[in-house]
């Protein structure tokens, strides 16, 4: 069914969301799952198929799944190779990061380097340059994508947060000692190497909370006895730390959007970030936490001891942080993008 305004455009009524999608136990696996989650709870039917990993490096080896027959719009990550696209149905693409992005260079192996120049790039080529709208998560990753495929019209809708499920808790005052937390991967990137130097510095007034690596790597860097690790957590232990915590160290050097520092916003979390990437769209500096020059352990000890010494200000960015995650970040609100987004791919006559 469809209905008119006027004639120009033919919106259905109803439609279904299909997401082939590779399983890369990844940050693109958890939107996938929320979004599908969140459309679902909407009314929208919407499905994933998970593909195995081989199918980004392998295409050939995995079989092509065919689309139920309800959906009416294809929403896929610029890593899925177009062998597994649809026929006969308008394909939506989310960027999450651009792996293109010289910052990234240093942090690449010859093997990545040689893997994403000439296999990834070529894919998300075609994904770009076929789907009916392309989407990246923040302002900084949609530059890098226009810099490196020199396509410009994209779209940015960032992650969502679930506001409703992170939340803040009811404090007046920070622990003794000021307690820190770290989530995230333990790889180069996202500056783990930094957190000994940090906490070494900080001294027994602070304590660092931090969760364990997927792949056991945060076993690599040894910290000082100021750190304590919560092992692997569920999204409830997740929600337990950020409202245990005082405040989020976050030195990422890239980020394409940074979906914890707004997770810890949303439960009234300050988050100490690095000015860098999309970092600052995400973080207000000197509002809801404290942006630091990259790299610069002594501004990352500075911006914490002054949290600590002004109840004030921590109790002030608490509240700011939790307003800038509901208006900026709420899940719902994206949602609505990707469902007003939906509605004018399928409007449109495609082939």
């Amino acid at each position: 069914m469809a209905s008119s305004d006027g004639g120009a455009n033919q919106i259905p009524d109803a439609f279904g969301v299909w997401f082939p999608a590779i399983r890369a136990h990844s940050g693109a696996d958890v939107f996938t799952e929320r979004l599908c989650t969140a459309l679902n709870a909407r009314g929208i039917r919407a499905e994933i198929h998970w593909l195995p990993l081989r199918a980004e490096y392998a295409p050939w080896s995995v079989p092509v799944p065919r689309p139920p027959g309800w959906a009416t719009v294809a929403h896929v990550n610029s890593w899925l190779p177009q062998r597994f696209w649809p026929q006969g149905l308008p394909v939506v693409c989310t960027v999450h990061h651009s792996v293109h992005d010289p910052a990234l260079d240093p942090f690449k192996s010859t093997l990545q380097r040689f893997y994403h120049r000439f296999w990834i790039y070529r894919t998300e080529r075609s994904v770009l340059w076929h789907a009916q709208r392309t989407i990246a998560v923040s302002y900084y990753t949609a530059q890098a994508v226009a810099a490196a495929f020199g396509k410009f019209s994209i779209d940015v809708i960032p992650n969502g947060v679930d506001t409703g499920f992170f939340t803040p808790t009811n404090r007046e005052r920070p622990n003794r000692p000021f307690q820190l937390l770290h989530v995230g991967n333990w790889i180069a990137r996202k500056g783990v190497d930094l957190l000994a130097p940090i906490l070494r510095e900080l001294g027994e007034d602070f304590e660092l909370v931090y969760t364990a690596d997927r792949l056991g790597q945060h076993r690599r860097y040894p910290l000082p006895s100021n750190a304590r690790c919560l092992g692997r957590l569920d999204a409830e232990g997740l929600r337990a730390a950020y409202a245990q915590a005082d405040a989020l160290l976050f030195p990422s050097r890239l980020e394409g959007f940074g979906l914890v520092a707004a997770e810890a916003m949303a439960c009234g979390l300050p988050v100490i970030a690095a000015s860098s990437s999309s970092l600052p769209e995400v973080v207000a500096d000197g509002q809801t936490g404290l942006l630091c020059p990259v790299d610069d352990v002594a501004a990352f000890v500075a911006a914490a001891r002054h949290l600590q010494g002004d109840v004030g200000l921590w109790r002030t960015m608490r509240l700011a942080a939790r307003e800038r995650a509901v208006a900026l970040f709420d899940e719902a609100k994206q949602v609505e993008r990707y469902l007003d987004l939906y509605r004018q791919v399928c409007a449109k006559p495609h082939g």
